[in-house]
């Protein structure tokens, strides 16, 4: 009997068509777009990638949840992947290779890596680091790669451990936990800040956390300055949690604000930027250029080892896809702490 090549390439994806939760369907390689539409980075998707890991983000629990705002399905989710490329146009990657894809608007604007093939533009991919393994690499992902981003401001601001202790919010989240095992292994006093202060003050200790506070002391009215407490942070919340923390940042120090978990408006003054030069970073990880990205995970992959990994993202942490509608829900409830990893075999 002869198989078609059509059935041949078909694959397992996670798709959604609408405001209700993702369902897994069957796709082929005909389905996947060849070209990205992406207006910020538009061009002909040239490589041809046999998924093999992805990951669970904020965006891609709105997705897989139906509740992306201007999300136009039908879409397949996943903003990071991690596999094999099966077909490229690339002059520097080869056919076998294994490659990272971060960002460029997979999973919210073209289809990401929620499928058993993706394919993308060549000039999106990295080529998996030497040394690291696929999985580690999921586990890094978006949220880690944005984490490295922001600790790279912070230094780049001039902040260093003799500064002082540095904030991180967000800190059960995926960016928090890596960022605290980041900056940590580098020297740092990392305070973290957590909604679920008591609950999980041994989790982020374990992260490399010297201490533990209840963010409920950053959700208050902000104040205009207050007392010079911390050298710098790393923000995902952005709202009023930000606002509290300017007036809080010593002379001269660096908040990286990279999400907006806590709201979009800022209510806050000059008087942190013109009295004490206080910088606020902003820290986009989706378009960064390739140069961006190795540099960063050149200087801060050698730091995130499997160990250290496996402490955000264990084996409790490595699912199916069809696990990924619930987990979302989850996630968006503030109920997620750590990395997800998605293994396209389960």
């Amino acid at each position: 009997m002869k198989v078609s090549p059509r059935l041949c390439s078909s694959f397992q994806a996670l798709v959604t068509r609408g405001k209700a939760p993702a369902t897994i369907e069957t796709l082929t390689r005909a389905d996947l777009p060849m070209v990205s539409t992406c207006k910020a980075a538009p061009g002909a998707c040239d490589m041809l990638v046999q998924v093999e890991y992805s990951t669970l983000n904020y965006k891609d629990a709105m997705v897989v949840t139906g509740k992306y705002p201007g999300l136009r399905p039908p879409m397949v989710g996943g903003i990071d992947l991690v596999g094999k490329v099966l077909e490229t146009g690339s002059t520097s990657l080869a056919v076998g290779d294994t490659v990272v894809v971060n960002g460029w608007g997979i999973g919210t604007d073209h289809y990401g890596g929620y499928a058993g093939e993706a394919r993308v533009r060549s000039d999106w991919a990295i080529k998996l680091p030497e040394g690291m393994a696929g999985k580690d690499a999921a586990k890094i992902g978006t949220a880690g790669y944005t984490a490295m981003l922001c600790a790279q401001a912070m230094q780049h601001s001039g902040v260093t451990p003799a500064s002082g202790p540095v904030l991180v919010t967000g800190a059960t989240g995926g960016v928090g936990s890596v960022a605290i095992l980041l900056l940590s292994q580098l020297g740092y006093q990392v305070v973290a800040v957590s909604g679920k202060a008591e609950a999980e003050a041994e989790y982020l200790k374990s992260l490399g956390a010297a201490d533990v506070i209840d963010r409920a002391q950053f959700e208050g009215e902000p104040k205009a300055l207050g007392r010079e407490s911390y050298a710098g942070a790393i923000d995902s919340c952005g709202g009023k949690v930000l606002a509290n923390i300017l007036p809080q940042i010593k002379h001269s120090g660096v908040v990286a604000a990279c999400g907006l978990a806590a709201g979009m408006p800022l209510g806050t003054t000059v008087a942190p930027f013109i009295l004490r030069g206080v910088t606020l970073a902003g820290v986009e990880s989706v378009f960064q250029p390739l140069e961006r990205r190795l540099t960063a995970y050149g200087k801060f992959g050698p730091l995130l080892t499997a160990d250290k990994l496996s402490l955000v993202s264990g084996d409790d942490k490595t699912v199916g896809l069809g696990q990924l509608p619930d987990l979302g829900g989850q996630m968006l409830a503030g109920n997620i702490r750590g990395r997800y990893v998605v293994d396209l075999s389960i």
